[in-house]
């Protein structure tokens, strides 16, 4: 199996503001890959490259094996996309919108109602089709575009923000059928999101933080590289605290949110001991496993909603705004 998606230096910049700096990464065939960040981040700058909608200021990229610089109609017949906002026509019913998709990519006239009511039935819109698009709820739209997106068999889905503003039970629902989809039109799929528990399905994520990728790995291998279980406790002694983790403990601990966190391996072991031995008063502590958040935080030294609201300041002070 060779890799869909294949990404070496890729740069953006617009006027004075880098969006993406140099980064490289390979998608394979078939694999559900994340892209994890804040708004700001450089997500959509980088789909939007993968997708031809922008030129890359420098570096190289290739989808299906097509550079996107210079085979660009060849990429943009080869895959989906569902962009953050919605792109339907609203005074077309559902079957109309996907008919005239069909039209725009070129699908046979012998294939196009099958495979419209395949897509539809599928997203459980076949009851639907008739009706006007300005009628529909938000997920429904959703589930719509998504079909849309697989009308012409695309190889590769490109998904920027899919859920994004949807209720978590909304959520959840297009999460099944993009799961579903994927096994059943044995898709590569390639996702933007800033939801720590959406980029949970994922194969593999890359962090980006400021335009950089700054860890890709699997979901369980970005948790174990944060070295273990996450220990938080809070202390009238921060200073002496900090001192006597790093002389007694040999950890590394990080002050956030007015509490000392570190990691430890076996933490359930390492806990009674601690709380024994600890030469400062412990004023709460706790033990957890590590979550994405966590890792984001470990990585980069803030979480993805004290990035998105420093993206958008620098956004602010920039006048113009990327994704």
């Amino acid at each position: 199996m060779g890799n869909a998606i294949e990404v070496r230096g890729l740069r953006r910049e617009f006027g004075k503001l880098t969006a993406v700096k140099d980064v490289s990464f390979d998608v394979a065939e078939g694999e559900l890959f994340g892209f994890l960040g804040p708004n700001g981040a450089g997500k959509t700058t980088t789909i939007n490259v993968l997708c031809t909608l922008l030129r890359p200021t420098a570096g190289s990229a290739t989808v299906n094996g097509f550079d996107v610089t210079r085979q660009r109609s060849q990429v943009r017949r080869s895959i989906g996309l569902v962009f953050q906002q919605t792109t339907l026509d609203e005074h077309l019913s559902a079957e109309q919108n996907l008919r005239f998709h069909a039209y725009a990519y070129g699908v046979p006239g012998a294939v196009r109602e099958t495979r419209i009511r395949e897509l539809l039935t599928m997203v459980e819109l076949w009851d639907r089709r008739k009706g006007s698009v300005r009628t529909f709820s938000g997920g429904m739209k959703r589930r719509l575009e998504i079909a849309r997106g697989l009308l012409h068999h695309p190889r590769v889905l490109f998904l920027d923000e899919p859920t994004l503003g949807l209720d978590p039970q909304t959520r959840r629902h297009i999460w099944q059928y993009l799961l579903q989809l994927r096994e059943a039109e044995k898709l590569t799929l390639f996702l933007t999101t800033q939801y720590l528990d959406e980029a949970e399905y994922c194969a593999r994520i890359a962090i980006i933080d400021r335009g950089e990728i700054v860890a890709l790995d699997t979901p369980d291998g970005l948790k174990r590289s944060v070295g273990g279980d996450l220990i938080s406790f809070t202390t009238p002694e921060v200073h002496p605290a900090l001192q006597a983790l790093h002389e007694r403990y040999a950890v590394d601990p990080l002050v956030h949110d007015g509490a000392i966190r570190f990691h430890v391996a076996a933490g359930e072991s390492f806990l009674p001991e601690f709380v024994r031995t600890f030469p400062h008063r412990i004023e709460t502590i706790s033990l957890r496993r590590p979550s994405l958040d966590d890792v984001f935080l470990t990585l980069t030294g803030h979480e993805i909603r004290d990035a998105e609201l420093d993206s958008r300041q620098q956004l602010l002070q920039s006048g113009r705004g990327f994704h």
